[in-house]
Formats: C-alpha cells, structure tokens, sequence
C-alpha cells in the first residue's frame, strides 16, 4: 500500500495504472475510520482493481464553533485498517495542497444544501460538494463509494455527479448499526458510556416511525410528532430536526404515499449526531 500526500503525484501514479486498464474504486473519508468506512472499502475492494481511499478532514466543512480542532485523526492507526482492507493508495494531501493561496471557486448544489442538516450548518454542503469534486478530479475513479447514513451527502452528490457529467458511478451502502442499532460515527467517540445509551433514541424514534407506517399511519405530521415525543422524554437530549421527505429533491411531504426518507438530527450532550431510514412504501 502506498502513501501519497500531494495530488500531481496521485494523479500521475493512477493514470499509469489507467493506462493498463485498471479500473478504480474511491473511497472518501476523513479518517478516523470505523466499522462503516471499512464496509465501503471491503465493497470497493470487491468491485475493483484499484481501491483509493482519502483521508482528509476538510476545514472548509466544519462551522467556526464545530469541532475542526478536537476532530480525531488516528492516522496511524487508519492506515494500518487500510492496509488489512486491500487498500491500494491512501490519499493524505495537507490543507495547502487542496487549497492553494486565493483559492475562490465552489461547487453548490442549490435547494438540497440548504434543508436538513444543511439549514443547522450554512455553507457545509457547498464545502462537501468543493472537496468531493476537486478530489473526483484528482483520483478520477469509476466507482465511487458512499455511505447510507449520510443520506443527504450522498444525495447532494450524486446530484452533482449527474448535472456536471462527472464520468464516475456512485454507489450507495448500506448504514452499519452497533449491535444494539446505534449508527456507526466518528463522532461517537465523544460520546459518554451513558450518552451512547441516550443516543439510542435516534434508532429507536426510526423502528417507531416504521412502525407506525406498517400499522397503517400515513400522515407525516403526526409521525413526526410520535418520534419528537419519544425523543423529548430523555434528558440532556436535544432536537435538532426530525423530518420525513421525498427521496428526489429532499421536500417535505404531508402524506406517505411514495419512498421517502425519514431523517433526524440530535445533540446527545454536546454531540451532534445523524441518522436515517428508507421507507418503500407498499
């Protein structure tokens, strides 16, 4: 497995491997790799010749009071999960060399950017949708690897891959749950013992919401409204947003007569934490 810090030298090594017909599986990432990131990496080492995996915490994504600063960077301990993975190259570019001095073009994907996690963290999709695409230029992978949990990243960039006819397939994989079906994160080591038991409830409001649907329940509102109240009843824990969608622009819908995505967002304590469902309906 090789190490590569600047983009010239990744793009030269992956276009000489190109040239030999390799086809590349990419895997973002800004590291402090777990369970989740590596079920990405394991299903692009399946499907491909060549796996790249970036590590990258990108500045530009975090708001002036998140956590850029305290955000954990393992990195030694990430390579070695690589590594055991198949991984082939690992992308590690240092902020300058992603960001060059005057630095002034963005990408945003208008109207999903700015709705769920996008209306608590302004400018955090157009960073995300930035990066995705400078480092889709550099890697110029075939498949591109993403995960469920983050639903509306995906989302945002697969849109973005469509309308600016980037030559890439995004694949989407499924979310991988603890045991006990808290959603796997970066951000849960943060968490206390007793907070990862608080931080239940986001699983817990997505099999109520489910069911609710299964037993009949078809107005959104009033779903939405059981899942605030199971959330509400815990102390320490704070709503950030619960929402049900449509699974083509991310609006709001009244009715669940369509898939749609049921989405919420919590602080357990001081940790802002995501998760998501899928609801086919029938």
């Amino acid at each position: 497995m090789k190490v590569i810090a600047h983009p010239d030298k990744l793009n030269k090594a992956l276009k000489g491997l190109k040239h030999r017909g390799a086809n590349i599986g990419f895997v973002p990432t800004m590291g402090a790799l777990h369970l989740g990131h590596l079920s990405l990496i394991k299903q692009a080492v399946r499907d491909n010749k060549i796996v790249v995996v970036s590590i990258f915490v990108n500045p530009a994504q975090f708001g002036p009071k998140e956590d850029l600063h305290k955000y954990p960077r393992p990195l030694k301990r990430d390579l070695a999960l690589c590594k055991a993975a198949g991984v082939d190259l690992v992308f590690c570019p240092q902020q300058k060399s992603m960001y060059l001095p005057g630095f002034a073009t963005y990408v945003e994907v208008n109207g999903m950017s700015n709705l769920l996690c996008g209306a608590a963290r302004p400018g955090h999709f157009r960073a995300v949708a930035t990066v995705v695409a400078k480092l889709l230029n550099i890697v110029r992978p075939d498949l591109l690897y993403l995960g469920q949990k983050d639903a509306q990243q995906a989302m945002i960039i697969k849109k973005m891959v469509r309308d600016l006819n980037f030559p890439v397939k995004v694949k989407v994989v499924p979310t991988v749950r603890q045991i006990d079906g808290l959603a796997l994160s970066s951000r849960n080591a943060y968490l206390t013992s007793a907070e990862k038991i608080k931080a239940l409830v986001l699983v817990k409001a997505l099999l109520l919401a489910k069911s609710l649907i299964v037993h009949g329940q078809r107005d959104a509102g009033r779903i939405i409204r059981r899942m605030k109240e199971l959330i509400n009843k815990k102390q320490q824990v704070k709503i950030d947003y619960v929402a049900i969608v449509d699974l083509a622009e991310l609006k709001p819908v009244k009715k669940i007569n369509q898939p749609c995505l049921i989405a919420l967002a919590v602080y357990i304590g001081k940790t802002r934490l995501i998760d998501n469902g899928i609801v086919n309906y029938v």
